[in-house]
Formats: structure tokens, C-alpha cells, sequence
């Protein structure tokens, strides 16, 4: 029976992957903060149904804390880790920097420390769409380069991937980072835009829509992104043995057992017609109050996922329409709207 430790299992992501990692046979040991950077009933609750099923044991702990996560890789030897614990939000890193030091920075490196002392066979690191930053070429490719981040957020999540890509080349630890884009669904985040939106529209309050209305995100559906992590944890990078062994579309590391994966859904969407979506979903029309760009975001983005498609020979299959109205139908039974 293989064995996994996922960091962040109380989060949106990691909720959804302990599920599917517990359905097919894994134990599970769910690491967590359930930190207040939103409704921490939400994480207790995700983590006491995760805590029904035998295979599944929780640890509420910090990554920064010194030691933590080092004595319980060695405890585990897990056979896989998946790391999604991080401070995340773009907005939120200028009003409160250090708390993505302490968790994306410090915690990531505490992550990568254990991991050198006790290896795992296959070590799964987080990043963001976010890294692409002011890239304007579309849509966003794993070897396009990515150097002009626009939030701290996205700064610290870059660093996190030079720092893994460093750790795999020293002590051929194999690693993948995998950039998310836009996720959305049933048990989401609730400073996320499809939460706010469906809270604020059910109660006739105005949702401030940002650049007017022009912007483009890759929305990508829970369901869609939990099924391509999980079928990554398989595909375990190698060294390669000549540069030319590297396929043009692969980011695999000339240099070490790394490679960087975008999982998206590849076909973005104009955020007047999400908008949109959600006014379906709700059969209420939305108070829209039009506003400049946001300090730190960016216009659009929009994944490449050929890659994970050759890797994996994973489709995402959800449309918006539907994906909108499943998290609508679970907002209203959750919240008894």
C-alpha cells in the first residue's frame, strides 16, 4: 500500500487530492496549519471528513517550525510527497509579506531538508501561474522564461522552484513543480473571485470587477486539476543523459531530475462571461462595479498543458457553464442559501 504526505491537506487543492490519493489506496498523512488567512471552520471541515476514512492521519503543525517536518519525513518514509501548503493570494503579499518568507520561503526549505535526509521516490512541489508574470506571449509554455514577476507571492513561489531545481541537482532528489492556474470548485477559497462573486450576487451586493472587465483567466475546474496532479505522481523525472534527450516541449532539467508542469485548463475564459456563468448559476443579476487594475495582477493567463498531455494523456473535460453551477449548488446547501 503506497504511503503519501501531503502538506496544505486542510486547503482547497489538498482536500481534493488526499481524497482521490485515499480512494485509490494510498495512506495518507495530511500536514496542516489551518491558519487563519480565511475561514478556518472551512479547513477543520474538510480535514474531519478527510479523518473518516482509516487511511487518512492528520498533523496540525507549521512548516517553519524547526525540526517538524524533518522528524516526520524520517517517521513516514513516505513514498511520494506532495507539497501545497503555502501562503497563498497575490493581493494579500502586499499587506502582509513576511508570512510568504516564513511559509513559501522558510517552509519550503525545511521541505526540502527532510526530503534530502530521508528521500522520497517522488517529491511534488506547488507553484503558480503567477510566476509568468508580465510574459506576454500566450499561451503560457513550461520553457517560456519567467522572470518578471508582478506580486511578491509569485516572487517567493519562482524562488521555491530554484530552490527545489537546486536540491534536485545536488542530491538527485527527483522533483516536480507543477504551475496551477485559475482553480475553482466545491469546497474553494473563499478570497478566491468565483466565491466572492456567488456570495456577494445571492445577497444583492455589488462585486467589483477589476480592469473593467478585461480579463482573461484559465479556470480550471477541481475535478480536471486533482486528476492530473495524481496521474503526475507516476511520471517520475530522470537525469537525461544528453541534452538531446530532452523532447522541445519538455522542461526537463538538462542537469538534475526536475521538470516544471503546467496544469490548466487550456482554454481560457473572458471574466464577463465567468461572470456571467455565475448569474446562470444564481438566477440573479449581478451588481457590477467596475474598477482599475489591481497592484500586482495581471490581465490574463492562459496554460499551455501540452505537456501534461504527452506526460499524462490527461484532457481537462469540465466547462465553465458546469463547473460555475456545481460550485453555486454546493455554496447554497454549505451555506443554506
Amino acid at each position: 500500500m503506497p504511503t503519501a504526505l501531503v502538506t496544505g491537506s486542510a486547503g482547497f487543492i489538498g482536500y481534493f487530492l488526499c481524497q482521490r490519493l485515499l480512494a485509490e489506496g494510498w495512506t495518507v498523512t495530511g500536514f496542516d496549519a489551518l491558519t487563519d488567512y480565511y475561514d478556518v471552520a472551512l479547513k477543520q471541515r474538510r480535514h474531519a471528513m478527510l479523518s473518516q476514512h482509516p487511511g487518512f492521519t492528520p498533523v496540525i503543525e507549521r512548516l517553519e517550525a524547526d525540526g517538524v517536518l524533518e522528524t516526520l519525513v524520517a517517521q513516514l518514509r513516505p513514498d511520494a510527497v506532495i507539497h501545497l501548503a503555502a501562503q497563498a493570494g497575490v493581493r494579500y503579499s502586499i499587506d502582509a509579506p513576511r508570512s510568504y518568507v516564513d511559509a513559501n520561503l522558510i517552509g519550503t526549505f525545511n521541505l526540502l531538508e527532510a526530503v534530502r535526509n530521508t528521500p522520497t521516490a517522488h517529491l511534488l512541489i506547488a507553484s503558480t501561474s503567477s510566476v509568468y508574470g508580465a510574459n506576454t506571449k500566450m499561451p503560457y509554455a513550461e520553457t517560456d522564461k519567467a522572470d518578471s514577476q508582478m506580486s511578491f507571492y509569485a516572487a517567493t513561489k519562482k524562488a521555491t522552484e530554484a530552490m527545489a531545481h537546486s536540491y534536485a541537482h545536488l542530491y538527485g532528489q527527483p522533483t516536480t513543480m507543477f504551475r496551477f492556474f485559475t482553480v475553482y470548485g466545491p469546497w474553494g477559497r473563499p478570497d478566491m473571485a468565483l466565491f466572492k462573486f456567488t456570495r456577494a450576487i445571492l445577497v444583492g451586493a455589488p462585486i467589483e470587477v477589476y480592469n473593467h472587465g478585461k480579463m482573461l483567466r484559465d479556470f480550471t475546474y477541481i475535478d480536471d486539476l486533482t486528476e492530473g496532479l495524481f496521474r503526475l505522481i507516476e511520471v517520475v523525472p530522470a537525469r537525461p543523459e544528453t541534452r538531446e534527450d530532452i523532447a522541445d516541449h519538455d522542461s526537463l532539467s538538462a542537469v538534475a531530475p526536475f521538470r516544471i508542469v503546467n496544469i490548466g485548463n487550456g482554454r481560457p475564459v473572458q471574466l464577463m462571461d465567468f461572470i456571467t456563468a455565475i448569474e446562470s448559476a444564481t438566477g440573479c443579476e449581478a451588481i457590477k462595479d467596475f474598477k482599475e487594475m489591481q497592484p500586482g495582477d495581471v490581465p490574463a493567463t492562459w496554460a499551455d498543458t501540452t505537456l501534461l498531455r504527452s506526460l499524462t494523456g490527461h484532457e481537462p473535460k469540465t466547462e465553465i457553464d458546469e463547473g460555475v453551477a456545481r460550485f453555486v449548488a454546493w455554496y447554497r446547501d454549505y451555506y443554506r442559501t
